[in-house]
């Protein structure tokens, strides 16, 4: 298993109750997360990107079946921590991650949201890190996202690092407030692009691809796309 699948089974085994989302009456492939009809599992790539990547998943995220952080698991196994989130009571193995000697730690957010003098250093490029980088991704609702960013005092002192989207989210899978408001997969997507690792970024953009395609044929009004 992943990243993304060991803390699936984590949060449902803390749940008290069966989690009701959009979808949850479909059986599911465990490995892909995709109706079983519609299992992907032998088409999976697999890529050794220029960083680590860190999802934060807020509560219920990785019970979701619409969750596209999965998809840099599935893609970067070797590459992927994912943790729940907690203002007060952050996972160990996380804060031990994020002081490990070999990373530069780096929150992927858009750098508007750093407050005038606040001490949060803002990043183009990661060229300038003197390690390998990890992106630490704040995986949410858009609501959700902003309060990881400004709640989670153990990422203050990491600085902030934005995607510079050149397209409208494709995401469709649930609705974003925005349509300049991406997926985490898109977010990773851009992110590995705009720092030049184009191999990564090119394996994760067709997993998502191919996921979301498969997604939305479970969708009763969904329209193949020309």
């Amino acid at each position: 298993m992943n990243a993304f699948q060991r803390l699936r089974r984590q949060r449902i085994a803390m749940s008290t109750r069966p989690f009701q989302a959009r979808g949850g009456s479909i059986i599911r492939c465990e490995g892909c997360g995709l109706p079983e009809i519609h299992c992907a599992c032998h088409l999976k790539p697999s890529a050794i990107p220029e960083a680590d990547f860190c999802l934060l998943m807020y509560d219920t995220e990785p019970m979701k079946p619409s969750n596209t952080g999965r998809l840099i698991a599935d893609v970067f196994p070797e590459n992927t921590s994912a943790f729940l989130w907690s203002r007060t009571n952050p996972d160990e193995a996380l804060l031990a991650l994020l002081n490990n000697p070999d990373f530069s730690p780096v929150v992927v957010f858009p750098d508007s949201y750093v407050r005038e003098g606040e001490e949060r250093a803002t990043l183009r490029s990661t060229e300038t890190l003197s390690k390998r980088p990890l992106y630490i991704l704040l995986d949410g609702t858009w609501s959700e996202a902003r309060k990881m960013f400004r709640k989670s005092p153990y990422l203050d002192k990491f600085p902030v690092i934005s995607v510079q989207p050149e397209t409208l989210s494709a995401y469709r899978l649930r609705v974003a407030a925005h349509d300049h408001h991406l997926c985490t997969a898109e977010v990773a997507g851009c992110l590995l692009q705009q720092q030049g690792d184009l191999a990564a970024a090119t394996t994760l953009q067709q997993w998502f691809t191919l996921f979301r395609e498969r997604y939305l044929m479970m969708k009763p009004h969904h329209k193949k796309e020309a």
